[in-house]
């Protein structure tokens, strides 16, 4: 089972702490010059407002991911107990944002060693002839995997929002809940328990 990670909304503050960690720990080492980013700013999460709630959304790391099953050249996989994208295998055919239903894929241009890679074969043709287009790759929240310190975001939140969640824990956290709900349930007196609804009905 995967991980992933989830936010309080009733915690976040709506800082955006969050994405700039998230995109300074996604940035090449030689990036950052004199304290800014010698790079567009491309967080893999986003925090969203909106008037009820604001909230960070980012990947939830689907078990059977849509946008792995629309890659059309398999550059979304199954690696570490998370969804990975292959950088190298995307082709920019944009197939996993019409298939993302949570909205958190993106894309990006590519970046190597400090240095934003070009497409190879197919230019765009302008009024100088024709020039070299940026490649442009599926980006998503990678829950940070080849940090050790674990996800950036988590780590930076000032009111501690985010809880990442190891997907082996999930079936302890079921059965933690299980028993919260029997011990609720011996605490009913008998007359409830009486007249509780057969199942299959609802009154």
């Amino acid at each position: 089972m995967n991980d992933f990670l989830v936010a309080d909304p009733d915690k976040c503050i709506g800082c955006r702490t969050c994405e700039i960690a998230c995109a300074l720990a996604h940035a090449a080492k030689d990036a950052l010059i004199a304290g800014t980013l010698d790079q567009d700013f491309h967080p893999r999460l986003k925090v969203v407002k909106i008037a009820a709630v604001t909230v960070p959304v980012q990947c939830r790391q689907c078990e059977d991911a849509p946008c792995a099953n629309v890659c059309p050249t398999g550059a979304i996989i199954n690696k570490h107990h998370s969804i990975q994208v292959k950088g190298e295998a995307c082709i920019g055919c944009k197939s996993c944002l019409l298939a993302c239903p949570f909205g958190v894929m993106e894309l990006a241009p590519q970046v190597m060693q400090g240095e934003t890679v070009l497409q190879e074969g197919l230019k765009v043709v302008d009024a100088a002839g024709g020039r070299s287009k940026e490649k442009l790759v599926a980006y998503k929240c990678d829950l940070c995997r080849e940090r050790p310190e674990g996800p950036a975001c988590a780590g930076v939140c000032p009111t501690q929002a985010f809880k990442p969640v190891a997907g082996q824990t999930l079936s302890l956290y079921a059965k933690q809940r299980r028993k919260a709900c029997a011990v609720e349930l011996s605490r009913l007196p008998p007359q409830a328990a009486e007249h509780a609804p057969a199942p299959g009905r609802l009154s």
